[in-house]
């Protein structure tokens, strides 16, 4: 395997077009930020054909980053498709987000693909490969994905190709360090002025032939002898690995009994473990250099997609339900089957509107037929109301029209008559499909069990810039929401401040970015507030007075009160005690009004007070002044009064929080918790080297905390958190929020 030359098939500017699923590959790229996934995919491209010249992403000029946000960034913010043609199959390249705050694109890709290339940076140090891609090498695992690892970077290493080969076997291969092997060793040329000797060609471990790149096209050569025994010891190692994943039980003992292996064997049975998951090759690869057409290992990387990896027929069925929630067979992968196919990514063209990436898990889409459309939690993503119908918000089900299907390469739109079981396409104009949603067959609806997304816990409070965006805002991060569902949008009842709950700093500039270019809505963020609430310090009597006279209709009205504070949850309990009909019956409840209104406005700091008993016991009314208004404000003007001769305790609200971490960074999670008056309550292994921190810890410490955590653990941790209760806020900072607010009223 990637030992032979193979002509490149598929040719710029037509796309590449499969009529079986056993004619497809479809291959997601992972790894850290900066690590060479989207240079990767340019040099593949260029390699089978579909580029002429492979751009740069230092100049804003790739394939994969086409998005105007990316060029300026110069680092990859979404999901992008690059699909070519290779030894007459069509290969879908899914380029993802390195970076942290886009895991939801990454986790789309890993949705859409059957394989995964694990890509890795020579060029960074070796501990940090491991951080950012362990958990993701886990979690394909899992799920039994096919793995793949590819070096890059081999002309700025700070780390040996061997030594990073070492250090992904230990990572990767935990039970089977030899189930993480190279197939090739670099051949690096005559050592430039900057001390770097550049990668110039590779030495296939089992065919024993020199790969020769150094022109710019692949050239194979036969090896010197010396180069034979250099090889000797990792080329035993690559093929007792082979051998031992071998479904030829005789194999190992022949081989061990002396007798020569043919090497077609061993690439038919590398083929086949790495296909099912089994065996994880290593690879190198490297962009084309200046005026070449094939960059180093990309023939080799190509040979292993296509002949290696499996197609989407290899794919286990897929689970279904109805969309009301009773079970239907599993899927397969059947171009004749029942449409079931799932969208990946949404976009919105200025020209064409908005654009769903879809992958087809069962049967054959085309063009101009209807669909049904049906996700889970649309409510809780908001999503605007379709122009036909303005009043219809939060849609869980719709049919819609299927626009024109195509293929994508960067910008282009490559039309295509069909996309069968197995492929991905973009669909236009499915109006009401967001990212995740399932679409079938509008006679047969079903619904696909959606992906896991991590919990956005890092808040944006946004507010509109001006009249116009106030008018257009609702709609605009409707649509973002569609797009992103690792967005979450939030009307907080308590603070009403209008949320974007996000996953990271990047993550918010993007949207941010994109709210104003794709939408045209100017924001201005502003404080996050924390919902805190106040309560009585004890019991406490007030008398409301209401008594005016001018000359009309006057207004009369007086209540007295006791107040007593409630154990918490408890909220406000009104009791009504007055006896003889000293305050008539209407306008008791004129008084629990007042008081319910004055209470949710709050006494001291503008929160509103919870947990306590409010009991009228007496008052006066006036046959002819008194109204339900005069007795509404009396209630306000007792509970005020009630408040002045005891104190008012600030409570806060606390999280129970749970930091899942690797065993290394436990001392300092805990440290830093403690830091934020945080309690650890307890610890729990969650599988090899890592250890879920159990902790109870005030919100108001951890608005920052998703971003905060990276630094602590180095990128390593996450953490989910959820509501506990309300307790009292330590005196000096509650004296702080009330000078605050007594310098801002």
């Amino acid at each position: 395997m990637g030992d032979r030359a193979k002509t490149p098939a598929g040719a710029a500017g037509r796309a590449p077009t499969a009529d079986r699923p056993s004619d497809i590959r479809n291959v997601v790229l992972v790894g850290h930020s900066g690590s060479g996934k989207t240079t990767l995919v340019e040099a593949l491209a260029q390699t089978a054909g579909a580029l002429n010249r492979a751009g740069r992403v230092e100049d804003g000029g790739t394939v994969s980053d086409h998005d105007e946000i990316e060029r300026r960034r110069h680092r990859s913010v979404q999901l992008s498709l690059v699909p070519v043609s290779w030894g007459g199959r069509k290969v879908n390249l899914i380029d993802t987000p390195g970076y942290a705050d886009f895991v939801g694109e990454l986790r789309a890709g890993l949705r859409a693909a059957d394989a995964a290339l694990f890509v890795v940076s020579a060029a960074q140090e070796a501990d940090a490969v491991a951080a950012s891609t362990r958990a993701l090498w886990e979690e394909c695992a899992a799920v039994g994905m096919p793995r793949a690892v590819v070096v890059t970077h081999l002309d700025t290493a700070r780390t040996g190709f061997t030594e990073l080969t070492e250090v992904c076997a230990g990572l990767f291969g935990r039970d089977d360090p030899d189930a993480v092997l190279p197939l090739h060793l670099p051949v690096h040329g005559p050592e430039a002025a900057d001390g770097h000797a550049p990668a110039t060609g590779l030495i296939g471990l089992l065919t024993e032939r020199i790969l020769d790149y150094s022109t710019g096209v692949r050239r194979e050569e036969p090896p010197d002898e010396g180069r034979r025994e250099l090889i000797a010891e990792a080329r035993a190692r690559l093929i007792e690995g082979i051998i031992a994943e071998s479904e030829d039980e005789t194999l190992m003992d022949r081989y061990l009994g002396g007798e020569p292996i043919d090497p077609g064997i061993l690439v038919e049975d590398l083929e086949k473990a790495v296909a099912r998951g089994a065996f994880h090759p290593v690879l190198a690869a490297a962009p084309a250099a200046e005026g070449g057409a094939q960059g180093l290992g990309t023939v080799e990387l190509l040979e292993l997609i296509t002949r290696g990896f499996p197609s989407p027929l290899e794919h286990g069925p897929r689970a279904v339900t109805t969309p009301d929630g009773r079970p239907r067979p599993p899927v397969v992968c059947d171009p004749e089957g029942p449409l079931v196919a799932e969208v990946v990514k949404t976009a919105t063209d200025p020209y064409v509107g908005r654009i769903s990436l879809v992958r087809v898990f069962s049967g054959t889409l085309r063009p101009d037929e209807t669909v049904h459309v049906c996700g889970h939690g649309l409510v809780d993503r908001t999503r605007p109301a379709p122009a036909s119908a303005p009043d219809e918000q939060d849609l869980h089900e719709a049919d819609d029209r299927v626009g024109a299907l195509t293929s994508p390469f960067g910008k282009q739109q490559r039309p295509v008559a069909h996309c069968i079981a197995g492929d991905l396409a973009c669909v236009a104009r499915l109006g009401h499909a967001g990212t995740g949603d399932t679409v079938s067959s509008e006679d047969d609806p079903l619904l696909m069990e959606p992906w896991t997304l991590p919990e956005p816990l890092l808040p944006l409070a946004v507010r509109a810039h001006g009249k116009a965006d106030e008018d257009r805002l609702s709609q605009g991060l409707a649509r973002l929401v569609a797009e992103d569902p690792a967005l979450r949008l939030e009307q907080n009842p308590d603070t009403r401040q209008m949320v974007l709950w996000c996953l990271g700093e990047a993550h918010q500039d993007v949207a941010l970015e994109r709210l104003r270019e794709r939408y045209g809505v100017r924001v201005d963020a502003v404080p996050y507030e924390v919902a805190l609430r106040e309560t009585f310090g004890g019991a406490s009597s007030g008398r409301g007075r209401h008594v005016k006279q001018s000359g009309g209709h006057g207004q009369y009205a007086i209540c007295e009160i006791d107040v007593e504070p409630l154990p918490p949850g408890s909220g406000v309990e009104f009791v009504d005690k007055v006896v003889g009909g000293a305050v008539p019956r209407p306008f008791v409840t004129s008084v629990e009004k007042g008081v319910r209104a004055q209470a949710a406005r709050g006494i001291a700091t503008g929160h509103p007070l919870v947990d306590v008993r409010v009991t009228l016991r007496d008052g006066k009314a006036h046959s002819v002044d008194s109204s339900d208004a005069a007795f509404q404000t009396a209630g306000a003007l007792a509970l005020r009064e009630a408040a002045a001769d005891v104190p008012v305790h600030l409570l806060e609200p606390v999280d129970e929080v749970g930091v899942l971490v690797p065993d290394e960074y436990v001392g300092p999670v805990m440290s830093d918790l403690s830091g934020r008056r945080g309690r650890v309550v307890g610890t729990d292994r969650a599988g090899p080297g890592r250890t879920l921190v159990r902790a109870e810890v005030p919100e108001t410490e951890i608005v920052r905390y998703a971003v905060d955590l990276r630094s602590v653990s180095h990128g390593t941790g996450r953490f989910d958190r959820a509501y506990a209760r309300h307790e009292p806020m330590p005196p000096h900072l509650a004296e702080k929020i009330r000078q605050r607010t007594e310098n801002t009223t």
